[in-house]
């Protein structure tokens, strides 16, 4: 068992490399104000061990510590919830719990900074890899969250980690970025309900006012001098959005993307939606790397896209190996009477392919 959890406290740091790790999150609203949150997972370097976590109300769960042992803070789950874990089930990357509130963890380095691990507060000290899960546990509501936030001390399993940030979303619609800077807690309202990585959410909001040129639809034709110039194809008002896959850029584009998209009546097209619209972050495996022949053998850095219809409790993921969507209605289990389980998101790691017989 020991051995066991120093090998998760220990991916904890090997799962966050400077190259690697990578998210880009969006929030679509249907045209009842329904929120859906969406988001990708990348990881370049090997194929992670994704799974779906179902967590029952009343489940003991205990932080991770730096020394390889799992005598951090205690917590019981007020709330059950369903999450996608990697590499280990304590590991939530992003879930939502059955009062329909949802929270997801995303990669922030070099920007952030916990308080150090104090071994004479084990039983404050929460794992980052481990807020997920207690937040989902412990609160139905950001203001419920945000009045605990003082009993936790945030620690890293492994000082060669990098920090990470959180977006939390309400059923109404409210979402809010948690982030840990100089040591310090800071909540941040979201109306946009976009987060990429670093750097810090507030610069990502004053950035997009270098892009105020930007809009939907076409430019009209221009002459400049006896010359007409005319737009080469739609949506040219976009012409400019930058198109790499750094943080800064993919939060532009997201923000224009989702902004543009209209809003639908149904729950299930908008999660559609937004599957759609994280098409454009999938990033191709091998423009992580300099050296070709250290490109693993995995089809996309982009592991996993996962939405969440928060007010009907249903969370949605498909994989890098099936771009096929599935579905777990939070709705249709008792979390009183289910058992903790997990399962692996993909049992045949090829994508189907069906054949189309012609008679």
């Amino acid at each position: 068992m020991k051995r066991l959890i120093i090998l998760a406290c220990l991916l904890a740091g090997s799962f966050f490399s400077s190259r690697a790790f990578a998210c880009t999150g969006i929030t679509l609203h249907t045209v009842d104000n329904n929120p859906v949150t969406a988001r990708t997972i990348e990881w370049a370097s090997t194929p992670l061990t994704s799974m779906y976590v179902v967590v029952p109300r009343g489940q003991e769960q205990q932080s991770f510590l730096p020394d390889g042992t799992m005598n951090g803070k205690k917590f019981s789950a007020k709330y059950g919830y369903v999450g996608i874990a990697v590499e280990e089930s304590a590991f939530i990357m992003e879930g939502v719990n059955e009062t329909g509130l949802g929270a997801g963890l995303f990669y922030f380095p070099q920007y952030g900074e916990y308080q150090p691990y104090d071994t004479t507060k084990q039983d404050q000290s929460l794992s980052d890899m481990q807020v997920v899960a207690w937040i989902l546990s412990s609160f139905a509501s950001i203001n419920e969250l945000q009045a605990a936030l003082s009993q936790i001390r945030v620690i890293s399993t492994d000082p060669r980690a990098s920090t990470v940030h959180w977006r939390i979303t309400e059923p109404s619609g409210r979402q809010v970025v948690l982030e840990f800077i100089n040591q310090r807690a800071h909540l941040y309202e979201n109306p946009l309900g976009v987060l990429t990585n670093s750097p810090e959410f507030t610069w990502h909001l004053t950035n997009l006012n270098n892009y105020v040129n930007l809009s939907a639809g076409s430019i009209n034709h221009r002459q400049v001098g006896r010359l007409n110039l005319n737009a080469f194809g739609g949506g040219s008002g976009l012409h400019g959005l930058p198109g790499d896959m750094t943080p800064p850029s993919r939060f532009i584009r997201a923000a224009f993307f989702q902004s543009t998209a209209p809003r639908l009546g149904d729950e299930d097209a908008t999660v559609v939606q937004a599957f759609h619209l994280l098409n454009n972050f999938d990033i191709p495996v091998g423009i992580q790397f300099t050296d070709p022949r250290e490109v693993p053998n995995m089809p996309s850095a982009t592991q996993v896209t996962i939405a969440s219809d928060l007010r009907n409790q249903r969370l949605y993921y498909r994989t890098m190996y099936d771009s096929s969507i599935r579905c777990i209605d939070l709705r249709s289990i008792d979390f009183k009477r289910v058992k903790f389980q997990f399962a692996a998101l993909d049992t045949d790691k090829r994508q189907p392919i069906e054949e189309i017989k012609i008679r």
